[in-house]
């Protein structure tokens, strides 16, 4: 179906090369490489670290390795270019490099619910964060789209592994009450890797006030989403910076990154979402343009610039302070 890419960034003054936390979706097909080399539009815009979703919960578990084995095989064959990450100091060396660094991301614990110890395999094989659920209630917690159970003894284990081996804990597609049990019960910092301010947009895919300041307080991030559904059918950069804007006001500039959340192939997705409304009914309409593109990434810098930040706070913002994150969780 898709894969899912978050990017981080480091500089932000068009055209210096960037380093930008950002997610998008390309389809998820293990072993057809044929749209990996769209990777490149993100080098294009400025990017160069992105993390590629390698399965999320509407499929089974064994889905992820061929994902993993695909995007290694091919990441590996195009050296000159591409790169594997395994610490930050990788990504700051693929930077000097100019290369598009790549590193992979789960959304859903459904990939572990029978084993904790597959935590750490797939650490060891470049997965650096998991979400808890994909809208559904799972084995570890509650969905946002789902009559949310709360944090599980057995997502407790799950969080205790996580945090032993080194993944980054997101609660993006997670049920109010399950985050806010996995936030408390966290002792690492925790992140949204692409939700919006609930207060700007009504919708339970996006994060209420006191999840924010929870969120942030474990010395995390959030990570703003570039869907159309979820910024109120305005996909502008001015809606962007006013996202930007309010989590800044909430919580400081520390605490804020990007995370857009684009799909390259639009009409795939949509089938797919004509086909599990009960996943995603209310999320996505068919008609205009869906998502916030990686080409935008300029302008949102140029925008943060004009409109007041310091640019060490737009360097934090686009890519710094999820760096630091990874600094302060990754082993």
């Amino acid at each position: 179906m898709i894969y899912q890419l978050l990017v981080s960034i480091l500089f932000i003054r068009p055209p210096a090369r960037a380093h930008l936390h950002h997610h998008a979706c390309m389809p998820m097909r293990p072993g057809d490489e044929s749209f990996l080399p769209q990777l490149e539009r993100h080098r294009n815009a400025g990017v160069n670290m992105v993390v590629v979703n390698i399965y999320y919960d509407l499929f089974e578990p064994h889905l992820a390795f061929g994902m993993l084995a695909t995007l290694r095989h091919w990441v590996q064959n195009h050296s000159s270019d591409y790169v594997l990450v395994d610490t930050v100091a990788d990504i700051e060396q693929a930077k000097k490099d100019g290369k598009l660094a790549i590193a992979f991301d789960i959304e859903g614990c459904n990939a572990v619910a029978e084993n904790p110890g597959m935590v750490e395999l797939f650490y060891r094989l470049g997965v650096r964060w998991m979400l808890i659920a994909y809208n559904k209630n799972n084995k570890i917690g509650g969905g946002c789209l789902d009559d949310d159970c709360g944090l599980t003894d057995y997502g407790k284990t799950v969080i205790d592994e996580m945090e032993r081996v080194g993944m980054l804990l997101c609660c993006c597609h997670t049920g109010y009450r399950t985050a806010r049990e996995a936030i408390e019960y966290s002792t690492k910092p925790v992140m949204y890797s692409h939700a919006n301010p609930l207060a700007l947009c009504d919708h339970p895919r996006n994060i209420p006030d006191d999840l924010i300041t929870a969120c942030a307080e474990t010395g995390g991030i959030i990570n703003i989403n570039g869907v159309r559904r979820f910024l109120n059918n305005d996909i502008s950069t001015e809606n962007i910076v006013r996202n930007i804007d309010y989590l800044v006001n909430l919580v400081g500039p520390d605490h804020v990154g990007i995370g857009l959340d684009y799909v390259y192939d639009q009409e795939e997705y949509l089938a797919h979402v004509r086909a599990r409304p009960d996943i995603f009914s209310g999320i996505f309409k068919e008609g205009d343009q869906l998502f916030v593109e990686p080409e935008r990434f300029p302008d949102i810098a140029e925008a943060l610039l004009k409109s007041g930040y310091k640019e060490a706070h737009v360097q934090g913002i686009l890519g710094h302070n999820n760096l630091r994150v990874a600094r302060q969780v990754w082993k």
